[in-house]
């Protein structure tokens, strides 16, 4: 089936928005013109291992990469390694990793496709498992794959020549790992690969390899890392400097405002489609003072949250963060707590307060709004505690429960609470 194709000039300027490395770039131009007159699309693809169930921002990165060639009309494959995801990438760790088994591998794969096609477009998709060929592979088929290969080329990876320096165990699996994936890019007949810049090295050996038996060799497209919301290390759900693309919109929303100035624009680049020349220019007016780097901000925060929950919800997030953090006002919905008098006491679900009338700390404490009494008044001696909008910085203060009544709350910046007492 052959297809039109947009000129080249045209499809590198798309493809090389945000791009870290293209090796060899003289090699890409050089097979999308070849597309380009024979109307037969590339075959680009992405190996991901499901080592964990969920997908952040810090994922998406390559990701989008991979639409971006579907989107000019290449085959996106999408390979999950569900075999080599029992081995383990060795890249960036600096001790051997722990095996998963087949049963956790396949409950990740399945939620990683649920996920992945919220930007992927599924009909377009070629889906693939490197179980197909590599649970296929015999002793003898190892051992002539490790003949292609020498291990002083291999050692030369960082990672390993660094636990080499500090007396740090290597398993012999872990050199494996970039032959046997390079099988995948063999099988697939593969025109381009993608990856982070950390898989560089897995790139390059798939690329050598694919040479040694006899294909053209792929080219490899490294994408940056992207950095957490703290601006300094990689996004990382370990780390906590994270945004997950199933979190609700408001959490997205609010952790995409948090980050810096500066880091925002390395995520305009690497998470939305907003042209080089456009974002250029939107920079300049920033630095111009012509527009506010919160303004734009939210703009960013709203553009990723739409890509994952839809146009509707992200204006519904930037509504209640306008509501909630430069407006100071409370959420239109928030959690309750109810409370209850009788005989002269007030009560919760869980038991007796006591007296109609305690301090909040200690009410705060006793509805494990806070960790203890201490804390609770240190929050409040700070300035952090609100009561249906006005400060509340004695921590002598007491809650007045002798009536029927409703209480907004505000714990620290981002913590809202209603009170009801009926």
């Amino acid at each position: 089936m052959t297809q039109a194709f947009q000129p080249v000039d045209a499809q590198l300027e798309y493809i090389g928005k945000g791009v870290a490395e293209i090796i060899p770039e003289t090699e890409l131009r050089e097979k999308l013109e070849t597309s380009r007159k024979s109307g037969k699309p590339l075959r680009v693809y992405l190996g991901v291992d499901p080592t964990a169930p969920d997908i952040h921002l810090g994922h998406t990165v390559v990701l989008r990469k991979l639409k971006h060639f579907q989107d000019l009309g290449h085959t996106a494959i999408f390979l999950i390694g569900d075999f080599s995801a029992m081995i383990g990438d060795p890249t960036g760790q600096s001790e051997t990793r722990p095996p998963l088994s087949r049963e956790e591998v396949d409950a990740n794969s399945k939620t990683y496709l649920a996920q992945v096609f919220k930007i992927l477009d599924q009909q377009k998709t070629e889906v693939r498992y490197n179980s197909e060929w590599l649970d296929k592979q015999s002793s003898y088929d190892i051992v002539r794959l490790c003949g292609r290969y020498r291990l002083a080329r291999m050692l030369e990876r960082e990672d390993f020549r660094s636990r080499l320096e500090k007396g740090q165990p290597i398993s012999v699996h872990e050199l494996l790992y970039p032959l046997l994936t390079a099988l995948d890019a063999v099988n697939l007949k593969t025109d381009v690969e993608l990856g982070a810049t950390e898989q560089k090295f897995n790139l390059l050996v798939h690329r050598e390899i694919q040479r040694e038996y006899g294909l053209p060799g792929e080219v490899a497209l490294t994408m940056p890392i992207l950095v957490g919301l703290d601006g300094q290390r990689k996004m990382s759900k370990s780390l906590g400097n994270y945004v997950g693309i199933t979190e609700p919109p408001d959490a997205m929303f609010g952790k995409l405002m948090s980050i810096s100035d500066e880091l925002m624009w390395s995520y305009y680049d690497l998470l939305t489609d907003v042209p080089v020349a456009e974002l250029l220019a939107l920079r300049a007016a920033v630095e111009r003072g012509v527009r506010h780097p919160m303004e734009v901000k939210m703009e960013l925060a709203a553009r990723i949250v739409a890509d994952f929950h839809g146009a509707k919800a992200a204006a519904q997030a930037a509504e209640q963060f306008q509501r909630v953090f430069r407006d100071r006002a409370a959420p239109a919905e928030m959690p309750e707590i109810r409370l209850f008098r009788r005989n002269g006491s007030l009560e919760h679900a869980e038991g007796v307060i006591g007296t109609l009338t305690p301090k909040w700390c200690q009410l705060l404490a006793y509805l494990r709004q806070s960790e203890s009494v201490a804390v609770a008044t240190r929050l409040i001696e700070q300035g952090g505690f609100e009561v249906n909008n006005r400060l509340v910085d004695d921590p002598a203060a007491r809650f007045d429960g002798s009536a029927p009544g409703s209480y907004d709350l505000r714990l620290g910046k981002k913590k809202y609470l209603r009170l009801i007492v009926e």
